[in-house]
């Protein structure tokens, strides 16, 4: 059996208030979006239910991919549709035949599973109600397909039948990624490089319908064009999920070789967050983020101790900085990244400027005050550096294919 349609299921956007429009619109937005590349859709939104129908030939497992990438989508059902014939939706007798051919062909004639019929009747003029519908039916598959079993209570196959303006059969619901659709909540600007973390920070903001911008800190000659690709396919690999991702691309060489010469080595890499922060927040803001987004967990390294990051945060000033890793343990972080596709290209041996210049004892328990004396001590040579790293940035837009074409809210 071919389907040609789909219904999309939603979580959260249905407790949404008067402005769940805005949501749903956002979604339908966002999938025919994800389906363009695929084939021609049809995407609607119908008293609460989201409907893709094909209006051509498409690759199923093509559609489910670009479907299962779509931050807002719940569950994915393949469905067989039957239109309404003299504004009348068919009849028990015929909806018994679709049924009996619709198991027959998913499952088999000699199919041996357990099955249960749930019936939602949307159209209230229709004669039969739900129970007596979900009853029939189940009787005439019985009759049709004898190695059928009924089991109400743990079925094997869990048969839907909806009674809308149009009939809908499905039996299946593949997983989405949840979340809300991207764009919803405004933008963030990204720090990713190219280790394991970062990328998955992005995703995790993403799914709550962030837009994201990222920024990457190069440092040539010390870190190689293909470590800077690496950052770019791991943005391409996310951008499967959020849409295209504006990536800033900022020499850090100059900025980086200032702090190692002249600051104490145990306070190397706290005094270069505070730098990258700075910079990310004076990006961010003349790109129209409301926030920042970093990959830290606390803990994880030196940098990551609770006392680094509040020295980390005092460089940012107007922005919120969103840390979603903050309370995973690594093998949480590397277990999602293998789930959204990024680990393979994360451990691949490309150094990025964050793994260069490290200290062998980096400070744990850095004091803001000492920190902030030893910057002062080089402030206007930094301040100089860092101006002139943003005016150079190399901006790319990175998009999967199957993005293209996506526009931003």
């Amino acid at each position: 059996m071919k389907y040609e349609a789909f219904i999309i299921k939603y979580a959260e956007i249905g407790v949404k208030g008067k402005n769940r429009h805005i949501f749903e619109d956002a979604l339908v937005q966002r999938i025919q979006h994800a389906l363009d590349p695929v084939g021609e859709f049809r995407v609607t939104c119908i008293a609460g239910r989201l409907y893709v129908e094909a209006r051509r030939e498409f690759v199923y497992e093509e559609a489910i991919a670009a479907l299962t990438c779509v931050f807002g989508v719940l569950g994915i059902c393949p469905a067989v549709t039957i239109p309404r014939r003299e504004h009348r939706l068919p009849d028990i007798n015929a909806l018994g035949e679709a049924a009996i051919r619709y198991f027959s062909e998913i499952y088999g004639p000699d199919c041996a599973k357990t099955f249960k019929v749930t019936c939602r009747r949307v159209d209230k003029s229709y004669p039969l109600d739900s129970m007596e519908v979900g009853a029939a039916l189940g009787e005439k598959l019985l009759d049709a397909l004898p190695s059928l079993r009924v089991d109400v209570h743990h079925p094997e196959i869990l048969f839907h039948v909806e009674l809308r303006e149009q009939v809908n059969l499905f039996s299946e619901e593949i997983p989405g990624p949840g979340g809300l659709p991207t764009g919803t909540a405004g933008k963030a600007m990204l720090l990713l490089s190219g280790g394991i973390d970062s990328p998955v920070a992005g995703y995790q903001i993403a799914r709550r319908g962030a837009q994201l911008e990222a920024v990457y800190f190069h440092a040539p000659p010390y870190t190689s064009d293909r470590a800077k690709q690496k950052v770019v396919d791991l943005a391409e690999l996310v951008a499967r999920f959020s849409g295209p991702i504006r990536l800033h691309i900022v020499n850090f060489t100059a900025t980086q070789l200032a702090i190692y010469e002249k600051c104490p080595r145990d306070e190397l890499t706290i005094i270069m967050r505070r730098c990258m922060m700075h910079i990310a927040e004076e990006l961010a803001l003349a790109n129209g983020c409301i926030g920042l987004i970093t990959g830290e967990s606390i803990g994880q390294v030196a940098s990551q101790t609770m006392q680094s990051l509040m020295v980390t945060d005092e460089a940012v000033h107007s922005l919120p900085v969103y840390r979603p890793l903050i309370a995973h343990d690594k093998q949480d972080i590397i277990t999602i990244s293998e789930r959204i596709g990024t680990y393979e290209t994360s451990i691949l041996p490309y150094e990025d400027c964050c793994t260069i210049f490290v200290a062998k004892h980096p400070v744990t328990h850095p004091r803001l005050d000492i920190i902030m004396r030893h910057e002062k001590a080089i402030a206007g040579e930094l301040d100089e550096l860092m101006r002139e790293a943003i005016a150079q940035e190399e901006v790319v837009t990175v998009t999967d294919s199957r993005a293209e074409g996506y526009a931003p809210l």
